[in-house]
């Protein structure tokens, strides 16, 4: 075969192998689930925004959560990977909040990383940012969010990270969607709070020791995809990096942090709460 056709070939495979990554991809900005929605909304109204919000902070209040930790799906889940349900993962601590017009409640404030949307920050950066309940379920695109509601033990350990010089050291602002847990390089919204967890838990501040009691400990979700969509994904979209994976695609998602927290006894309970309509 010529280096003319050989080139010629190689191009149009790739093409195709771009084609049949579309699916995998991360929907759009406005719906990605690691960035911040900033008021755009992509499946409920904002009245169904506000009663989803409370229903969510009545529920968690009703448990006596001071710290909990909630997920949403920021895609269909038809466009979701088999066997993760939920993309998006945040705290959500209750505390004394301060409204826009200066007052001070009770409520939840809600700590996300969120990726960079591409236009105020690159989109393979993340930056730490705290908001609020309605900011967070205004990114769902169902009608359901999971829940896990650390034991009070490691609720009392979570709020004193959170509140700590510790919660923005654990963060790496080099994102990718699919970062792998048990590696430094890259971080995702529900690896940093996985960080977190390690760091309440076993009381240290050393990533690398974190790495270590993780790999020891807890099993992260494998995603299904083939080789030549691993080896491309990158080059559709820029978050979507690879080469912190040895192995198969491995990330942190709900389903697995879940199972961690449930066999180590650091969980009082774990659910999902469906909107009520």
């Amino acid at each position: 075969m010529t280096p003319h056709r050989f080139h010629g070939r190689a191009l149009a495979l790739a093409v195709v192998a771009l084609t049949l990554i579309v699916p995998i991809l991360p929907a759009p900005v406005q719906a990605q689930d690691s960035v911040s929605t900033s008021g755009a909304l992509t499946h409920f109204t904002p009245a169904e925004v506000a009663r989803f919000s409370k229903q969510i902070e009545g529920d968690l209040a009703g448990r006596g959560a001071r710290v909990a930790i909630v997920f949403r799906a920021g895609r269909a889940r038809e466009a979701l990977p088999k066997g993760i349900a939920y993309t998006h993962g945040a705290f959500w601590v209750y505390r004394d909040v301060k409204t826009a017009e200066g007052k001070v409640e009770h409520g939840y404030a809600v700590y996300n990383l969120y990726a960079g949307d591409g236009k105020a920050w690159p989109t393979t950066v993340s930056r730490l940012v705290q908001d609020f309940p309605y900011d967070f379920t205004s990114g769902s695109t169902v009608d359901d969010v999971a829940v896990i509601v650390p034991s009070p033990e490691v609720q009392r350990r979570l709020l004193a990270v959170i509140d700590s010089p510790t919660y923005a050291a654990l963060h790496n602002p080099a994102y990718s969607t699919i970062a792998n847990p048990l590696s430094p390089k890259y971080q995702n919204c529900n690896g940093f709070m996985l960080d977190v967890i390690a760091s309440a838990v076993w009381d240290t501040t050393d990533r690398d020791q974190i790495r270590a009691d993780l790999r020891a400990h807890y099993t992260p979700t494998k995603i299904q995809t083939g080789p030549v969509l691993r080896l491309l994904a990158p080059l559709a979209d820029a978050r979507l990096r690879t080469d912190d994976h040895s192995g198969p695609l491995r990330t942190a998602t709900y389903e697995s942090i879940a199972a961690f927290m449930r066999d180590n006894g650091l969980l009082s309970d774990a659910y999902s709460l469906t909107f009520a309509r």
